[in-house]
């Protein structure tokens, strides 16, 4: 059994002059004031377009990334509508196999202490969800069936692509204290980095 930390990649964000050029003629075809676009201008009608709620606008930029966390994370992800979702399935992965080491992967959780009693005793049930996984499979169960057995705990990889208007409602959602803390793992340091290559868009999102 292999345990991991949580993580993500960004595998798809226009360049910042790209966003910003797009958004705000977007914006400006509603006013009509596209004669207003200078080599400067984009920044400050974005924010104005954001501080009025006319977010709307910000649709038509896409943010695709890519995250490795446990699969109770991935059924909070996939509960946001409006977003594209692909995600590494159980059904067809058999972590018997020697491309997944013979063995299962499952996430760290970020609030047992490695060595505490209830970090030993998450582990051993991830050992236990791992033999009766293996032991299903040497039966003659398909990955399918066998699944069953495996945890929360387990590793999944899922790509997400949404709009910035759905990431900003993602961040504001999940970056909050009041979100599990696993997500909250992933989250914040996605939205920090956000907010250094993407201008403007999620400057107003703050972290509790």
């Amino acid at each position: 059994m292999k345990i991991i930390s949580p993580s993500y990649e960004i595998l798809y964000l226009p360049e910042p002059e790209e966003i910003l050029k797009l958004i705000e003629i977007a914006g400006r075809t509603c006013y009509k004031s596209e004669h207003k676009i200078s080599h400067d201008s984009a920044k400050e009608f974005i924010k104005r377009i954001i501080r009025s709620g006319h977010e709307s606008v910000i649709e038509h930029s896409v943010c695709t990334v890519k995250f490795i966390c446990d699969r109770g994370v991935t059924h909070e992800l996939v509960r946001h509508r409006l977003a594209s979702y692909s995600q590494e399935s159980t059904r067809y992965a058999n972590y018997s196999k020697d491309r997944f080491g013979s063995e299962i992967t499952v996430i760290k959780p970020s609030f047992f202490e490695e060595g505490s009693s209830k970090y030993e005793v998450w582990k051993r049930a991830m050992e236990q969800a791992e033999k009766a996984y293996m032991e299903l499979l040497k039966l003659g169960a398909k990955p399918e069936e066998a699944r069953s057995v495996l945890p929360n705990s387990l590793k999944a990889e899922i790509v997400v692509s949404a709009n910035f208007r759905e990431w900003r409602h993602i961040f504001r959602l999940r970056c909050s204290k009041r979100a599990h803390p696993q997500i909250r793992e992933i989250m914040i340091p996605l939205l920090k980095e956000l907010k250094q290559r993407v201008p403007v868009v999620f400057d107003d999102i703050e972290v509790d």
